[in-house]
């Protein structure tokens, strides 16, 4: 009898998540690198400055699988970790929420209505934004990149690079520096 508890035993260890991410009230994941501001764009983007970080915009919803996908399998990678904590100011924003957040133009609104007037259909969606914004524009017109969708940990990784290293003020397209990086990780 004392095998079969031992395999059942084991059986329930290996169903068991290794490391489950924290979701918040809201249902959205919580990872530690997420930062807890008034949502006030002007005042995250010099914060992030003044830390020598980009500011990225994480829109998100309760029961995404794609989420779900990037937070339990992606972010958690140690690279791309140590790539959103060493060079990203991550603000979260809830696809259907209602906390007001404000845009650069210093236009306030909800977060469901910011994400429709930014154009966001998907979650998650990422948003880069430049280290200077000009005045009157909006998050959406200002962002140096947008990546709507999950993507792998290699696209993942080398769009985090990417905006970092300032390689859309290059010329390269993302996908050349894309496929570059791929060969050199095979």
């Amino acid at each position: 009898m004392k095998p079969i508890r031992a395999l059942a035993a084991c059986l329930l260890l290996a169903a068991t998540p290794a490391a489950a991410v924290e979701t918040g009230d809201d249902g959205l994941h919580k990872p530690t690198w997420l930062r807890e501001t008034f949502k006030d764009l002007r005042e995250d983007l010099a914060e992030a400055n003044a830390e020598q970080k980009r500011l990225l915009i994480l829109v998100e919803q309760r029961g995404c699988i794609y989420c779900a996908e990037m937070h339990e399998k992606v972010f958690p990678d140690p690279e791309i970790d140590a790539l959103i904590r060493d060079g990203y100011f991550v603000v979260q924003m809830n696809l259907f929420g209602d906390v007001e957040v404000t845009d650069f133009d210093g236009t306030a609104l909800s977060e469901k209505d910011m994400a429709v007037r930014w154009g966001v259909m998907f979650t998650p969606t990422m948003i880069f934004l430049p280290e200077d914004v000009p005045e009157g524009q909006t998050a959406s017109e200002a962002a140096v990149a947008l990546m709507p969708g999950a993507f792998g940990k290699g696209t993942t990784s080398a769009l985090l690079t990417w905006v970092r290293a300032h390689g859309y003020e290059n010329g390269e397209h993302f996908q050349k520096f894309l496929a570059r990086e791929l060969e050199r990780k095979n």
